[in-house]
């Protein structure tokens, strides 16, 4: 492996190699007696491999155990750092931690798939720059500085910050769009298209549409994701958060996050090259998963059964079907979390990547809610994937918090015939809350919400860009295209807060009837919504319903804006 010498080194020079679990060769765990020069250039040599490197197999994560560091942590594509403490203070680092763009010209807008968790900085100059775009989760931080979210000021298209504390400023300059969760600062500036903000005691000042501020005063409902931890003796083991309500500010300002810890003992850790027969066989002995860094080829789904269970991947863990099956499907059970997972279509089409929950589910799960935390999809970029639907969740009472569900615009294996897929997300479930909700490219509805009870605080989406023709595209005999968020007919209540819906048409003469597709009802309602051309083909004439008007770019720029609905 690239770096299993330096990864060697680093082990023998640390007092706690013995108790550190075997997390394979691209985990590197870093203690305040590590040498700062090899710290250093084992990052550094990370960062060489995946700062270009956007479809990738390498997978990495970087863990600093409890203390002070001195060091400057570029993070790149497929890399997660992590803090192993029992709160971000636990774990300090002075120095240049920052993630660039990834293009020419300053352009964050293809700056994916890279992960800050659960340490402090003091950044160099004060100032820590996060230039990232979608699937760049940023958790459980303490900046004591001021953060800015893009670079010199060129395009981004993020983001996702929650359970963290900014001690200065936040400037969000060219972010297209954001959403903050649980989260402190001194301040907020900046905004674009649609910024959305959910049980932040700071809120910026301003109201939409000007500027584009969506402000949800406390969170309704929410169990942060949990996270790896070391405690004084060395030992590790996994902090489950409780479940929360209606909550404003981050959990960790009395401590560590209210909740239990499950010790690393309990879990498979799993290496790339494992069977999904051989990952089942622990799940069904009552063991937790951890899926270690890596590409993990599927021949069948990996089945979550037990009530629970925890399924977390490490440095963006990639679980791919090869013969047809879904990734992975969770019982209709209580309390699973998967979290921290990228699932890559495979050649040969599946019905489902990843369902919460079989279909004709009916238990409730109010008081122990499966969580989905920081779970992305991919259909092609990598290669040719194809997958009817890339999300269903058909379990009640599901959290949503954080993902991006993306059919490749660019890449490899990119075609209308290539990278398939219908819908990126179908809920049937009720009472299913979405926190961060980021849906692009599908080839019918991105969203098709069918439970009752939805809600979606912040979506996202950019609809097909590859749409050959108008006659191939219509999802009623006089309705162009396929709305973008789909709420089905017969559904009574769902509500949504802060919706952007982009187009970027590279064929002439198509276009979308409507970006909103909802029934006409006073239990469903929707708030602030905004439609946007980024290029000079095509419209959307509508932004919900009947409602908005056209986006265009010529002769002029128009980009309609709906406050609520109905």
């Amino acid at each position: 492996m690239l770096l299993a010498g330096v990864i060697a080194a680093l082990c023998c020079s640390t007092a706690m190699a013995q108790a550190k679990p075997d997390l394979g060769p691209n985990v590197l765990v870093f203690t305040p007696k590590t040498p700062a020069a090899e710290m250093q250039a084992a990052i550094d040599k990370v960062y060489a491999a995946e700062q270009h490197s956007e479809f990738g197999a390498e997978r990495y994560a970087l863990l600093f155990m409890p203390g002070e560091y001195k060091v400057d942590v570029p993070v790149g594509f497929y890399t997660e750092v992590l803090g192993l403490g029992a709160t971000p203070d636990a774990v300090h680092i002075a120095g240049n931690v920052h993630s660039d763009a990834a293009l020419e010209n300053d352009n964050a807008t293809t700056t994916f798939w890279r992960a800050m968790e659960g340490f402090s900085v003091t950044p160099t100059g004060g100032l820590m720059q996060w230039a990232v775009s979608q699937a760049a989760p940023f958790r459980r931080m303490h900046v004591k500085g001021d953060m800015v979210l893009n670079q010199r000021h060129g395009w981004s298209s993020g983001g996702w910050m929650s359970d963290t504390v900014v001690d200065g400023d936040v400037n969000s300059g060219t972010q297209q769009q954001w959403i903050s969760r649980n989260s402190e600062w001194g301040s907020w500036m900046g905004a674009n298209w649609n910024m959305v903000f959910v049980g932040v005691p700071q809120m910026p000042e301003g109201e939409w549409p000007q500027p584009p501020y969506t402000k949800v005063a406390r969170t309704p409902v929410v169990r942060e994701k949990p996270f790896l931890v070391v405690d004084a003796k060395g030992r590790y083991g996994v902090h489950v958060p409780l479940l929360a309500k209606n909550t404003a500010g981050v959990t960790w300002h009395g401590g560590q996050t209210p909740g239990k810890t499950v010790p690393l003992a309990k879990f498979y850790i799993a290496k790339p090259g494992d069977s999904a027969a051989a990952i089942n066989a622990q799940l069904a002995k009552g063991r937790h998963l951890l899926l270690t860094p890596g590409l993990y080829e599927l021949t069948d789904a990996i089945r979550v059964t037990k009530p629970g269970t925890i399924v977390m991947g490490l440095g963006f863990a990639t679980l791919k079907p090869i013969e047809g099956t879904a990734a992975m499907t969770v019982a209709d059970v209580d309390g699973v979390t998967v979290e921290g997972l990228l699932f890559d279509a495979g050649e040969t089409e599946s019905p489902v990547l990843l369902e919460v929950g079989p279909e004709g589910s009916m238990a409730r799960h109010t008081k122990a809610p499966t969580l989905l935390a920081d779970v992305f999809f991919r259909v092609g970029g990598a290669g040719a994937g194809r997958a009817k639907v890339s999300l269903a969740v058909n379990s009640s009472d599901v959290i949503v918090d954080h993902t991006w569900i993306w059919r490749a615009d660019h890449g490899s294996g990119v075609g209308w015939t290539n990278n398939t897929g219908a819908n990126g997300i179908v809920v049937t479930g009720d009472d299913v809350t979405a926190y961060g909700l980021f849906v692009e490219h599908y080839q019918q509805y991105q969203v098709l919400w069918k439970g009752n009870g939805g809600r979606t605080y912040f979506y996202q989406s950019e609809i097909p860009y590859d749409v050959p023709d108008q006659p191939g595209w219509r999802s009623a005999p006089n309705v162009d295209g396929f709305a973008s968020y789909k709420v089905a007919d017969n559904v009574t209540s769902h509500a949504a807060f802060g919706l952007g819906v982009y187009s970027v048409f590279r064929h002439p003469d198509v276009k979308l009837t409507r970006a909103i597709e909802a029934p006409k009802t006073a239990g469903v309602r929707f708030e602030h919504m905004i439609t946007v051309a980024l290029d000079n083909l095509g419209s959307i004439d509508n932004v919900i319903n009947d409602k908005g008007g056209p986006t265009h770019v010529a002769p002029r720029r128009v980009t309609p804006k709906v406050t609520s609905y109905p």
